[in-house]
């Protein structure tokens, strides 16, 4: 007996299994965890939403939208990207087809390009842009216009008349912007 404690075989099985069980346990709930850690709704879905924009009018205009995941959330560049193409487009209307291949949720919102260029636009402490001049957003998984982002692996569109000009797309999740995810679009 060793500190009032006997130490025997059955003792010892005993606590083996306790700490076999809490070992499962634990790893259960930290899977269930992980799986369910992107599993917010967006637009009332969960997860990737497939689906294909309807016949949209004007010039068509593809921006696709990329990250490096959760990496980016540390407030410096990351492999974050927005990509328009083409990258002009006729004056009148212009529909934006926004394809999200990254692990986060995005938007594309359009604003007039600031005379400081591109990526020079102030972010708050929120990780945020002014939106005030924005002339439309789509950031709907599977639905033209305005809504709450959109989802890993599907797509959003918006359609907006614009004059002749250049015009910035951007991300404005917080910290996407700052992260690099803007682009820019020649309307002639």
């Amino acid at each position: 007996m060793s500190g009032g404690h006997a130490t025997t075989p059955r003792n010892l099985i005993i606590a083996s299994v306790v700490a076999l069980v809490a070992l499962a346990v634990g790893s259960a709930g930290f899977v269930a965890l992980m799986a369910n850690r992107g599993s917010s709704p967006v637009n009332g879905a969960y997860g990737a939403v497939s689906c294909s924009a309807p016949h949209l009018p004007g010039t068509t205009v593809d921006v696709t939208v990329t990250d490096g995941g959760d990496s980016m959330m540390g407030q410096v560049p990351m492999m974050a990207t927005m990509r328009t193409t083409p990258s002009t487009a006729p004056a009148g209307q212009v529909s934006f087809v926004v394809s999200n291949h990254g692990a986060l949720v995005h938007e594309m919102v359009v604003l007039p390009l600031g005379a400081d260029g591109p990526g020079t636009r102030a972010t708050g402490t929120d990780g945020k842009i002014d939106e005030a001049q924005s002339l439309g957003e789509a950031s709907r998984s599977c639905v033209g216009g305005t809504g709450s982002g959109i989802a890993p692996g599907s797509i959003g569109w918006t359609t907006m008349t614009l004059k002749p000009g250049r015009y910035e797309l951007v991300c404005d999740e917080p910290w996407h912007y700052a992260a690099g995810m803007f682009d820019i679009l020649t309307v002639t």
